[in-house]
């Protein structure tokens, strides 16, 4: 299977691994195992450079995601090469270092059209409603229906929802374009989603492939098998990987295009 995948039957094409970008825009209350330092403009066009001649086009990020989106919106430099996923209904609050979370399709259509001036775009490729677990409860409240409208517009090509149900992932798809669900070594819950998926040509977009640095350390290589696990799974898009070290960068990559050799 190729490195480049269609997303879906959106027509885009994105790269068998993103580039997840929390890491350059904050640095409070994330789940990793190892403290780091958010890195200078430097050291993120770099990255961003070092990305782009690895083969990936895809981009994740999110208002929760502190100056992330900002940041990325200054130091892009050929927006048109990439495609950026971007998300709404969480905010972080960088002083109490706590999420906020507001659905409301008047935020929805506030928050897009923040992201659109954050990151220096008159578009967005994805924007996915970003869940705090009442996923069918969000869909309810017209989230997503806000997002669908602003498609209409031209301001967003796709939508979705990073999802944390089974029941969620898969009412997202009956309303939108991708879901965002975690797949990994340990967790296969949300499998159904994936497979619910590809059976009606939706996108899928993988996070927390490597367990946020939990992976199971009795393998060999639990990162490559976590890939080969993935990026084989029928209805894959793309796995969302947060870096902002070069070398795992550049290993990430080399063992997911191996990942997509011997995907059947």
């Amino acid at each position: 299977m190729s490195f480049m995948r269609p997303l879906g039957n959106t027509g885009l094409t994105v790269s068998a691994l993103g580039l997840g970008t929390v890491k350059i825009g904050r640095d409070k209350g994330v789940k990793y195992p190892n403290g780091f330092t958010i890195p200078d403009d430097h050291a993120v066009i770099e990255l961003l450079a070092q990305a782009q001649d690895l083969g990936i086009n895809l981009i994740d990020t999110a208002p929760a995601y502190g100056h992330s989106e900002a940041r990325l919106g200054q130091l892009i430099s050929r927006r048109q090469d990439w495609v950026i996923v971007t998300k709404v209904g969480e905010e972080f609050d960088n002083d109490s270092g706590e999420s906020l979370f507001d659905f409301s399709p008047e935020h929805v259509r506030r928050s897009v059209e923040r992201s659109l001036k954050r990151l220096n775009t008159d578009y967005l490729d994805c924007v996915l409603i970003h869940s705090d677990g009442n996923d069918t409860g969000i869909i309810k409240q017209g989230t997503l229906d806000a997002l669908n409208d602003l498609k209409k517009k031209g301001l967003v090509r796709t939508t979705g929802m990073s999802t944390k149900t089974v029941a969620g992932g898969i009412a997202c798809l009956n309303h939108a374009d991708m879901a965002m669900v975690t797949y990994n070594l340990q967790h296969h819950d949300e499998v159904p989603v994936i497979e619910h998926a590809a059976a009606h040509h939706k996108g899928i977009l993988i996070k927390k492939a490597f367990a946020s640095g939990h992976l199971n350390d009795t393998l060999a290589d639990p990162v490559q098998e976590s890939l080969n696990q993935i990026l084989g799974t029928a209805g894959v898009s793309s796995i969302i990987a947060g870096t902002i070290n070069p070398v795992h960068l550049r290993e990430n990559v080399a063992k997911a295009r191996q990942a997509c050799k011997t995907a059947p």
